[in-house]
């Protein structure tokens, strides 16, 4: 095993990778947001897990979501939308590794897009921000945004509906299938 690994056991839902990676290497794609800003943030995404860093590795999966395709690229028959990537990271992470908050972390994605393309990542962050719920039911909500901003958490059904409307050709059914994906016996979910 290379000294570079913590977590030996890399994401079954993201490339293999052979040698350590970091956020600031995704600089080289420069405003591009195309195929190959997207298999490099997944690339990154499991570098940064199997170092140890598991909030970092969401991050970068974050970063996949917002890649500019439509759907019908290559790249997606190889790696899907990360949606299994993004709650096998959360179901997987070790009590002593770092995850931060996920579910305030997308909620607060969720609420705060800007840019091209707005309503699809957001409601894609929201798809994200249910798995944090289902995984991490412990973990609080930013209640002072919700009540202060007048935030409805969505129901499943809006987030299926809304991924229907905005995303690729069958995300919402590849949403709706990493709900229900068991990982191993001993995960924090295997629902």
């Amino acid at each position: 095993m290379s000294e570079w690994i913590v977590n030996p056991e890399a994401c079954p839902f993201l490339p293999a990778v052979k040698e350590p990676l970091r956020a600031a290497g995704m600089k080289r794609f420069g405003k591009g947001r195309g195929e190959p800003f997207y298999q490099g943030a997944l690339e990154c995404a499991q570098s940064l897990w199997m170092q140890g860093l598991p909030a970092q590795s969401l991050l970068q999966l974050n970063r996949a979501f917002s890649a500019d395709l439509n759907g019908s690229e290559p790249v997606l028959d190889a790696f899907e939308l990360p949606y299994r990537a993004m709650r096998w990271v959360m179901a997987e992470c070790p009590d002593d590794q770092f995850i931060g908050n996920p579910r305030r972390h997308f909620q607060h994605l969720a609420t705060r897009m800007v840019g091209s393309r707005r309503e699809l990542r957001s409601w894609r962050a929201w798809a994200c921000w249910w798995h944090a719920v289902d995984v991490f039911p412990d973990f609080p909500a930013d209640e002072k945004q919700l009540c202060e901003e007048g935030i409805r958490e969505p129901s499943r059904n809006q987030i299926l509906d809304n991924l229907e409307k905005w995303g690729h050709a069958g995300e919402s059914h590849l949403w709706l299938n990493s709900l229900t994906r068991p990982f191993r016996e001993d995960s924090k979910v295997s629902r």
